[in-house]
């Protein structure tokens, strides 16, 4: 270390100075010196070149010999071999310097090097000795330094056990100790917990991410169980299941219906056969005077489930039924549900309205009628069974036999017939809103523009997915989509001509928050409709059940709902619910997503990769498979024409980032794009029984 050429006056050559700093024992070399006694001062260098000025009260001891580096490596060495408990021992009762037991610890003449180690050891050790002005100390009492030994042993324990379990982790063996708190790692960390800190040290040692770790190590079943974990974290903290109490008392539910009186109808649902919430059903009967009274009947739990009561909470709480492929998680106790499922062979409560038609199919104005009864259900129809039979019906040469060829024959040609003037009356709409014009009618089976159903099974005790594609907008998606349409914006249009607040469903300009819940009634440009309220699903939707009970005030009271309606005008309540709900539905409608797209992954690493399949490209390189609903990055597709078409080879699936690995193999070129993948509306019929946009299905 450099000598300064020039000292002051009175001050010796090669004087090294001993100092705290942020809690830290350094030294530090003397370059020049002012003042005397309590006011000298001195510009010093550190040992890491800093530049410094250190005050008499700052400074803790002055050498001259050995230089600073090597007194204070010489220090450090000795500071890791002193007795702390000896070094109490030694210590004097009341407040001392570290200089005054430097001989009683080391005995005889005393260095440099023995005094900063005696000070840099009383400095670190709080257990033993607490630090009063610089350079002075005073023993800890003996009760707590024998606690704080205690706790530094057992600090010493847990770090022990800390890295061991870390090394099982990397090692690839899941501790015995952690299997209980296996989930609660990987969903609900408690980050304080020693056995947090040990698993994230591994995640940090290997590189994983924590579903990795826990997949390597056996802890962690599947992906599956990863997706639907995180999921019920977010939104299920307490379980997805219901108490066993959610249910209705006979006695409730029998004055509930007392006095319904019973439809003269035959209704009939239409659904897929994976529904089981079946909340609304059809009718058509014969008029006197030629044509016919529709009835569009909706499940009526609204009748016996009051605002605020335990099973308003329960499906307050959840605000929907949350679907993914091959299993739901239901807004509503089951046994809720067996008690309004629209069923078979049964008469159950329903709210209902009645609008008449003539013979063509139109609908005679200012006919309908708003119903609060039970109605028989006749049959629950299913897509599967007869959608190929029922298309028929797009045929211009179609003629029904005097016999009905399949169930319902003659009641689904006539709803048919007036789903096609209703559907022709919202185009006149859409097209003054500016919107094009939807098409009616049975899409290409080879076209995208299709709705997959999933179906899970188990094959030799391995989950197996099988995707079916069904076209869109065939007649069975229309007659539903069509007389749901109808009713929700009917009773949305009831609602807003009495002043009844409701959880109306608008959408007006362009944009990602175009489509939106509100508790004032305003136009549904996408839909063509002048007032739109989601009211036939309260079995599955929140806002069905809230919008129920507002016309079941209406239809019981009139002119005067108002004033006894759940919901009065301006309730701040009702806005919450509008707002908790656009959130939940749409958290649901991307888990939903998620689970199909992992579905889609199992799909092709079913067959042995590399897989090829085809592609088209939607725009920015993302694109999406034609077999499967599942869209992909493909960088190669970014500069390439919308809907260009690609022959891609998959290589690799990882279930656990949802992702792929892919291979383009071919682009093709066309001279024309087929249907695209999705319309700007995404208001099209669908028959999936879980819907995310605003077409209503049964």
């Amino acid at each position: 270390m450099a000598v300064p050429s020039k000292l002051a006056a009175g001050s010796p050559f090669n004087m090294h100075l001993l100092y705290e700093e942020g809690g830290d024992i350094k030294a530090a070399t003397v370059q020049s010196t002012t003042g005397e006694g309590d006011a000298q001062s001195w510009q010093a260098t550190g040992l890491s070149g800093k530049k410094l000025k250190l005050k008499a009260k700052e400074v803790w001891l002055r050498f001259e010999k050995p230089d600073a580096q090597s007194m204070m490596d010489e220090a450090n060495t000795l500071a890791a071999e002193i007795d702390l408990q000896l070094l109490w021992d030694c210590a004097p009762e009341g407040e001392f310097a570290f200089t005054d037991i430097a001989s009683e610890y080391f005995g005889g003449q005393v260095s440099a090097a023995q005094q900063a180690a005696l000070a840099i050891a009383l400095q670190s050790a709080p257990v033993y000795f607490r630090r009063k002005q610089r350079g002075r100390f005073m023993r800890a009492p003996k009760e707590q330094l024998d606690a704080g030994i205690a706790a530094l042993e057992r600090k010493q324990r847990e770090l022990e056990q800390q890295g061991q379990w870390q090394a099982e982790l990397v090692a690839g063996r899941f501790p015995e100790g952690l299997v209980s708190q296996a989930k609660q790692l990987l969903f609900n960390p408690d980050k304080n917990t020693l056995a947090y800190k040990a698993f994230l040290a591994a995640c940090n040692e290997t590189g994983e991410s924590p579903p990795q770790m826990m997949m390597r190590c056996g802890a962690l079943e599947s992906p599956l169980a990863y997706h639907q974990g995180m999921f019920l974290k977010a939104n299920f903290p307490n379980g997805s299941g219901h108490h066993a109490d959610a249910a209705i008392a006979d006695a409730v539910y029998d004055a509930a219906i007392a006095t319904l009186p019973t439809a003269e109808v035959q209704a009939f649902s239409i659904d897929d056969v994976a529904t089981t919430e079946i909340d609304d059903a059809l009718s058509v009967t014969a008029l006197p005077e030629g044509g016919h009274r529709i009835g569009v009947h909706i499940s009526a739990p609204g009748l016996v489930i009051s605002k605020d009561d335990s099973l308003d909470q329960v499906a307050r709480a959840r605000m929907s039924t949350v679907y993914m492929p091959g299993d739901k998680i239901t807004m509503l106790p089951d046994a809720v549900i067996a008690r309004f499922s629209l069923d078979t062979g049964s008469a159950r409560p329903a709210v209902s309205i009645y609008v008449d038609i003539d013979a063509e199919g139109a609908l005679i104005d200012q006919s309908a009628q708003t119903r609060i009864e039970l109605v028989p259900i006749a049959a629950n129809l299913r897509l599967e069974h007869l959608e190929e039979a029922v298309n028929q019906f797009t045929d211009p040469e179609y003629a029904p036999g005097a016999d009905n060829t399949f169930t319902f024959q003659h009641e689904l040609l006539i709803l048919w017939r007036a789903a096609q003037k209703l559907h022709a009356k919202r185009q006149e709409q859409r097209a003054k809103n500016g919107l094009r014009v939807e098409q009616l009618g049975v899409v290409d089976p080879n076209a995208l523009q299709r709705d997959f159903q999933f179906q899970i099974s188990q094959v030799n005790g391995v989950e197996q997915v099988d995707i079916h594609p069904r076209s869109r907008g065939s007649v069975l998606d229309t007659i539903v989509a069509e007389w749901m349409i109808y009713c929700n914006s009917t009773w949305g249009q009831l609602l807003a001509d009495h002043g009844l607040p409701a959880l109306f469903r608008t959408q007006k300009g362009w944009g990602p928050q175009r489509t939106r819940m509100q508790t004032t009634p305003a136009p549904h440009e996408g839909l063509g409709l002048e007032y739109y309220a989601w009211c036939t699903s309260p079995l599955r939707r929140y806002s069905d059940l809230v919008n129920q009970w507002q016309l079941i005030a209406l239809a019981k009271h009139g002119v005067t709902a108002k004033m006894v309606a759940p919901f009065q005008p301006r309730d701040a309540s009702l806005m919450g619910i509008a707002a908790d709900f656009e959130t939940c539905y749409q958290s649901y409608a991307e888990y939903q997503d998620r689970m199909e797209k992992y579905w889609c992954l199992r799909w092709l690493a079913q067959e042995p990769l590399p897989r090829t399949v085809f592609a088209r490209h939607l725009k920015e390189g993302m694109s999406r498979l034609e077999d499967i609903p599942l869209h992909l990055p493909i960088p190669e597709l970014a500069s390439h024409p919308r809907m260009t078409r690609a022959e891609i080879a998959i290589l690799e699936t990882d279930l656990l980032q949802l992702s792929a690995s892919v291979r383009v193999n071919q682009i093709e070129k066309s001279e024309s794009a087929p249907p695209e993948l999705d319309t700007p509306e995404a208001e099209l019929p669908s028959a999936d029984p879980a819907p995310v946009g605003d077409t209503p299905i049964s």
